[in-house]
């Protein structure tokens, strides 16, 4: 994770160094969260989402951010030819470092309207598990995962806000197949 922080921090020197544009602000926002699980029915979950960004850059510009949040999923269904039902729900409260590409596609005075996508990694700080006792054995969940954010955004003066879907690329657990998906809704405040 050290390494991913490292390279984000120097990449946003190196670019500002460039004097291109810069932006740091405060977000925060929800999001609603699913994991995908093979042969069972799964629902969403809400969480949280609050933290920092900085935008480098003006028409194209590079977005990293650094937020905690809360995610998970609910499952229901049977398992292996099992006919009891199972059923359970996990919560993970992560460290997230997305990093976006962005790029401004109309401007009406102070109204910017834009688009953005890349790659984010999460970290579990920590999890909650809730299974029936047939569900007991799901498995492991993993304590880091990368994924891919796209979404778009509206700037009005100093208040920005963004729509985003985020997609797993890393199975959460190796056993039953899971990813994570979700969708955010935020609000953030230019401060610099």
């Amino acid at each position: 994770m050290k390494k991913y922080i490292l390279s984000i921090a120097l990449l946003v020197v190196a670019i500002t160094g460039a004097k291109a544009q810069a932006t740091l602000g405060i977000k925060g926002g929800i999001n609603f969260s699913k994991i995908n699980t093979d042969n069972v029915k799964e629902s969403s979950v809400t969480g949280y989402q609050a933290g920092l960004f900085a935008r480098v850059g003006n028409a194209w510009y590079l977005q990293p951010e650094l937020y905690l949040g809360s995610s998970g999923g609910k499952f229901e269904g049977s398992s292996n030819g099992n006919t009891t039902s199972a059923n359970g729900k996990v919560t993970f409260t992560t460290l997230n470092v997305p990093v976006l590409l962005g790029r401004k596609l109309a401007s009406f005075g102070s109204i910017n309207v834009r688009a953005m996508a890349g790659p984010i990694y999460s970290y579990n700080l920590s999890s909650k598990k809730s299974f029936t006792a047939v569900a007991a054995d799901f498995g492991e969940y993993k304590n880091s995962t990368l994924g891919f954010q796209a979404g778009a955004g509206v700037d009005i003066g100093n208040i920005t806000t963004d729509l985003r879907y985020e997609g797993g690329l890393t199975k959460l657990n190796e056993k039953y197949g899971q990813r994570a998906n979700l969708w955010a809704l935020s609000i953030g405040f230019k401060i610099l």
